[in-house]
């Protein structure tokens, strides 16, 4: 009783939570446009690579898949320039034989890029994630990458000046290779978001780490929408040489302002490992730090961690691999079925890019922060959204059917969003770095698995329906659906078992609200951007 009291007192002086910060801290100084400028300008860390970083490679994407088209044609199937102007050019349906065969062989290439693509990043990313953890050097995880993009768009450069010299298999090799060897996206993606981390504090954490994520999804767009003109317009040179250009500002610009954050030495190194390759090595290539990382997911826990763990590891699988099949195989689709060119898809890939941005903000703003749903209902809304998508891209037969199908399939991105928080409610926060890698992880293996599996699908299912691989996709959503489902029930059991333990302590419970109501008072003014 007197526990309450205190509690109630205590809230009682602490007056109008809307009035309370005037009182504790006086009106904050009001700041000129040059400090607010200023401010922004000490911020800016990492953004400007991430924009440079997503925007070339969109940009050259298309550019490449279309060089990689173009060259099967005339170099390794000998077609002649007749008919390889009009594939290229998508002029009528004269020649879908020589289409069909072209795509083939792109996409039996398709199975074995994918797999140098994503194995050795896959690897990689087991030793440098704790390597940066232990020695905190996030800039090299974030700038490698971005070199082995640039050697890419050097390389492609290369194979279209040899056109006739160098084979379509030479130019997929490369454009594999190089990225694989320095660590491919999910290392910068690591690398910045454990450098935004570092630097920022807890209050704006959420706020920078949002930017972050909207230069990833607003560089999509825009890459996107520029590729189709500039193919047309600059060709192969133009296109490779502005993504060069883009990669190397990015690098530039990341060598020169990103300072890896100091940290305290809580163990000094030995000469011999810091100094020497040998002892290098060895430090990098620690098998117990691999191994805390691969096991985080599989600790027991309260309310069942283990099987939760387990299960979001399983929807990340069946709900992340046919999205990056459909990836895979989405231009030859398009070209095959709509006889689309490079620039119609480039408005497509930008639609939707752009609908599903939308959607996301959707499901965040309302669905979440509004009413307040749970983030296992927010994933049965994405599910269902998907398999619908997917069933009207399967059967669409025209242009305006295959955006309407987009639309309907506007949630589906929610779903890694309800992942990644269900997941972070599970850990502890000296875990949360280890589940985020292991889950990262998970996705680079779905990707190896998924993106040479749909390309066999289409190559051999091509002739008999185009679509079939998206109505693979309808399958493989039921499993994701069901786990979400068991999440929401699970959810009700909890919420219904700590409404009884409230009511049978409500002592306690007054004490424990005492402290997250002042912290929530001080942040009212940030509490929209924050959440």
């Amino acid at each position: 009783m007197i526990h309450v009291l205190v509690a109630t007192a205590s809230l009682q002086k602490m007056g109008n939570p809307e009035e309370q910060p005037l009182k504790d801290k006086g009106k904050p100084k009001k700041k000129s446009f040059r400090e607010k400028l200023a401010n922004i300008r000490r911020n800016i860390t990492v953004e400007p690579v991430l924009a440079c970083y997503v925007v070339p490679g969109v940009l050259s994407r298309l550019a490449t898949q279309n060089l990689n088209l173009d060259k099967a044609c005339r170099v390794n199937m000998a077609y002649g320039d007749v008919v390889c102007d009009a594939l290229i050019a998508r002029e009528g349906n004269k020649h879908l034989k020589e289409e069909l065969a072209i795509q083939e062989l792109i996409a039996a290439m398709e199975t074995w890029k994918n797999v140098l693509l994503t194995a050795i990043p896959s690897i990689l990313i087991l030793f440098l994630g704790a390597w940066s953890d232990r020695t905190g050097k996030r800039k090299i995880c974030i700038l490698l990458p971005i070199i082995g993009d640039l050697i890419v768009c050097l390389s492609n450069m290369l194979n279209a000046y040899f056109f006739y010299e160098l084979p379509v298999q030479v130019m997929m090799f490369f454009e594999a290779l190089f990225p694989a060897i320095t660590g491919g996206w999910i290392t910068t993606y690591m690398g910045v978001f454990a450098y935004i981390s570092d630097v920022s504090s807890e209050e704006s954490r959420t706020f920078r780490v949002g930017i972050a994520n909207l230069c990833l999804t607003a560089g999509g767009p825009i890459g996107s929408v520029l590729s189709g003109f500039l193919l047309k317009f600059t060709g192969y040179y133009g296109v490779f040489t502005i993504s060069s250009l883009l990669y190397l500002f990015s690098i530039l610009y990341g060598f020169i302002y990103i300072k890896d954050p100091e940290r305290p030495m809580t163990k000094k190194p030995s000469q011999n490992e810091s100094s020497s390759a040998r002892g290098f090595l060895k430090s990098f290539f620690d098998i117990k730090h691999v191994k805390d990382t691969l096991t985080v997911a599989f600790k027991n826990g309260p309310n069942k961690r283990r099987t939760k763990s387990i299960l979001i590891l399983a929807s990340i699988a069946f709900i992340y691999g046919p999205a990056h099949g459909e990836y895979t195989i989405r231009y030859l689709f398009t070209r095959y079925r709509f006889n689309w060119d490079a620039l119609k898809y480039s408005f497509y890939s930008t639609f939707y890019i752009c609908i599903h941005a939308l959607g996301a903000l959707i499901s965040i703003s309302v669905f979440s922060h509004r009413l307040k749903w749970d983030d296992s209902v927010l994933g049965l809304i994405s599910n269902v959204s998907k398999v619908m998508g997917a069933l009207s891209t399967g059967l669409a037969r025209n242009s305006m059917e295959m955006y309407l199908a987009v639309a309907i399939e506007m949630f589906n991105a929610t779903s890694f969003t309800a992942l990644r928080s269900i997941s972070s409610k599970l850990v502890t926060s000296d875990e949360l770095g280890k589940m985020t890698s292991f889950f990262n992880l998970m996705e680079v293996v779905t990707a190896m698995i998924f993106g040479p599996a749909y390309s066999w699908i289409y190559m051999f299912t091509l002739q008999i329906d185009a679509g079939i691989v998206y109505y693979v996709s309808t399958v493989l959503t039921v499993p994701p659906f069901c786990i979400f489902v068991w999440f929401f029930i699970q959810n009700r059991k909890d919420k219904r078992k700590s409404l009884d333990e409230k009511c049978s302590n409500p002592g306690v419970e007054a004490i424990k609200q005492e402290e997250p109501l002042r912290s929530s008072i001080d942040l009212e003014h940030e509490m929209v951007v924050l959440e």
